[in-house]
């Protein structure tokens, strides 16, 4: 946040903005910090579309969490705790759903923007007979996610169950990620297939030899 002087000389819209951001880091520090499991210094919360279990969902040091989030802990059943993990200065933007039933675990310097979705949940259909819906069935199994340090997730990005994403990964916009993606890796696509990965021998992105076939 900017010092008190610096406000005063801004364009009213900008003065109009810290003081919403004012506004959501209290209401952050003195309300949602008491309902999470843990949370830490300098966390914003705007305006979240659902918080659901959230004893279950902790967050590290300034993570800003935007307008319209969804963060979900599902207890599917007694002995299967879900554990919901965000790391130290982790930006999640507007819109997106990140569902636990299990372990979701997410680094630090992250980057998760517009409409993306993160879940550890399956959703059995084989049972034509089973009267519940398709959604509200889950899979009893013990699913993860991990998202490692430094990544970053395009707009309306997915990740799937069973998936972990390596350190300073890129996810391009709209891809649907099924697999593990190593570390220093560009992803995009559905599924998401790795089209750039870091050679640290060069010091260059290149290009994996199944791409340059096609």
């Amino acid at each position: 946040m900017p010092r008190l002087r610096e406000i005063l000389r801004l364009p009213i819209y900008e003065k109009i903005n810290c003081l919403w951001v004012a506004y959501f880091l209290i209401k952050t520090d003195f309300f949602y910090r008491h309902i999470f499991g843990s949370m830490g210094s300098h966390c914003m919360i705007r305006k979240p579309v659902s918080l659901y279990n959230t004893r279950y969902i902790h967050l590290g040091d300034r993570v800003s969490i935007g307008t319209g989030v969804r963060l979900d802990a599902i207890v599917d059943k007694p002995s299967r705790a879900p554990e919901l993990r965000i790391g130290n200065n982790v930006n999640i933007e507007q819109n997106v759903h990140i569902i636990c039933h299990s372990r979701i675990r997410i680094g630090n310097n992250v980057s998760i923007t517009g409409h993306c979705a993160i879940v550890d949940t399956t959703h059995p259909y084989q049972d034509v007979h089973d009267p519940r819906p398709i959604g509200a069935r889950i899979l009893d199994e013990d699913s993860y996610v991990e998202i490692g340090d430094g990544s970053f997730l395009g707009f309306g990005a997915i990740v799937l169950p069973n998936v972990r994403i390596g350190k300073h990964c890129v996810v391009g916009a709209n891809s649907c990620v099924t697999n593990d993606i190593p570390d220093y890796s560009v992803v995009a696509g559905n599924p998401a297939v790795v089209v750039r990965r870091y050679d640290a021998v060069t010091g260059t992105w290149i290009r994996p030899a199944a791409t340059l076939s096609e």
